[in-house]
């Protein structure tokens, strides 16, 4: 399963839910956009080491950026980005999901649901 970046931030910010939801994933995986996007989001060195902690002790397997994700979240954005305001790192996500043939749990499922072949699991705060 791999994880958007909100349900990450939830738990970050103490949420019970979000620490259940990720307790009881089996595989647990981000996209790399993710991984960015958490560190982008630190305050400063000691919460991005944390967050590198984290990610490490819950054994969540960071998955790279290929050519045929570029191409497909090239594809999501031409399709979605003026109907549905999926934007570029929303369809890097779902690319990676897509291409991984992997289910993609997030709180943010309105920029998603367009993406037929998506997996979509929804994560409710």
């Amino acid at each position: 399963m791999i994880f958007d970046t909100d349900i990450l931030i939830w738990y970050l910010r103490g949420s019970v839910k979000a620490a259940r939801a990720i307790d009881a994933a089996e595989g647990r995986a981000i996209s790399l956009v993710t991984y960015m996007e958490l560190l982008q989001g630190a305050k400063n060195k000691q919460e991005a080491h944390a967050i590198k902690g984290f990610l490490k002790d819950f054994g969540f397997a960071t998955l790279p950026l290929s050519e045929n994700i570029g191409h497909r979240a090239s594809i999501y954005v031409e399709e979605y980005a003026l109907s549905n305001g999926m934007g570029m790192a929303d369809a890097l996500v779902a690319a990676t999901a897509v291409e991984d043939a992997s289910i993609l749990f997030s709180a943010n499922t309105k920029h998603f649901k367009c993406v037929k072949e998506l997996q979509l699991k929804q994560f409710r705060p």
